[in-house]
């Protein structure tokens, strides 16, 4: 803020002063993504793609002065299209470490990988570092194999619908809210009244069929040897340790990020692959574990939810 202050007072009293002044953008457009190598010197490359934080369609803001960044879902779009034009790139980890996030982001990230994996036809890993839990398991599904580091937690599989009633407060702060609408139903789910039994009902069936959904994502992916039974009890949104992950055919091993780059390392057929990374400039990465920590402030992993937004369907775990 002082510079900011600063910023202004100097702007001020040059055109007091009658100074000519130079146009100079505070805020610098958006550049291209561009590679960085993290580990090896081999002619192949293994591309390292984060899932970090919430899964969200939103923008991140990039404050007062800064401009804000690509979504989740479009960043990965962007990488997934900057790797299909390299024919070097013979393998893809997936560096998860997200609660999950909105039913479509997550969605839509993963119908991504599977549409590239179509057209590119290398391999796809996903490896879970501390949290890869629903929306983070629903993108882990649409790799040829998950790997789970041995203290993450996993699984909580399902969906869940939140919202708030401040309908008792504001009768105490003496704030009324009046809605004219064109249907009964029409503000279904408004924080500023209790949902009627039919109303929960409704949103009960959206969730079924948004579960099912998930159901089918994990039911398809190519690791999975569970029937559908089998899968549903153990799909109860509870979430699991890697060893208990693996003892409930969820994953496929465990280990580090290291076990997950030495195997498709092997699969390339170049023990010394180039492991690399995108990022723009001014992002630095200093190594294969930069940044993969981040799991985002409390209000993005709440998804941005607050008590007037309304309710959103989320692939998400809450605790």
């Amino acid at each position: 803020m002082r510079l900011l202050y600063t910023i202004l007072i100097l702007i001020l009293i040059m055109a007091i002063s009658g100074c000519a002044l130079v146009n100079v953008a505070l805020i610098q457009p958006p550049s291209p993504l561009e590679e960085q190598v993290l580990e090896g010197d081999g002619t192949k490359k293994i591309l390292l793609l984060d899932i970090n934080g919430t899964i969200t369609e939103q923008e991140k803001s990039g404050g007062l002065l800064g401009s804000s960044s690509a979504s989740m879902v479009s960043l990965i779009r962007e990488s997934l299209q900057k790797a299909e034009k390299d024919d070097k790139v013979k393998g893809i980890i997936l560096r998860i470490n997200s609660p999950g996030g909105t039913v479509t982001a997550s969605d839509i990230i993963y119908h991504d990988i599977i549409e590239f994996k179509k057209r590119r036809k290398i391999p796809v890993h996903a490896c879970i570092m501390s949290t890869g839990a629903s929306g983070g398991y629903y993108v882990a599904a649409a790799a040829d194999k998950i790997i789970a580091h041995p203290t993450a937690i996993t699984g909580s599989i399902g969906v869940i619908l939140m919202k708030f009633n401040v309908e008792g407060l504001m009768g105490k702060i003496g704030v009324e809210e009046q809605t004219v609408k064109s249907g009964d139903k029409k503000d279904i789910m408004s924080p500023f009244r209790k949902a009627t039994p039919e109303e929960v009902k409704l949103a009960q069936e959206i969730i079924d069929q948004l579960y099912g959904r998930f159901l089918d994502v994990v039911m398809s992916r190519p690791g999975n040897t569970l029937n559908r039974d089998e899968l549903r009890k153990r799909a109860d949104g509870r979430l699991y340790t890697a060893g208990q992950a693996l003892e409930a055919k969820l994953i496929d091993r465990i280990g580090y990020l290291d076990d997950a780059i030495a195997g498709l390392r092997k699969i390339s057929g170049d023990d010394n692959a180039k492991v690399v990374s995108y990022f723009r400039p001014g992002n630095y990465k200093g190594s294969i574990y930069a940044d993969a920590g981040h799991m985002g402030g409390m209000m993005e992993f709440l998804g941005g939810f607050d008590a007037f937004s309304g309710a959103s369907f989320m692939y998400v775990w809450r605790p």
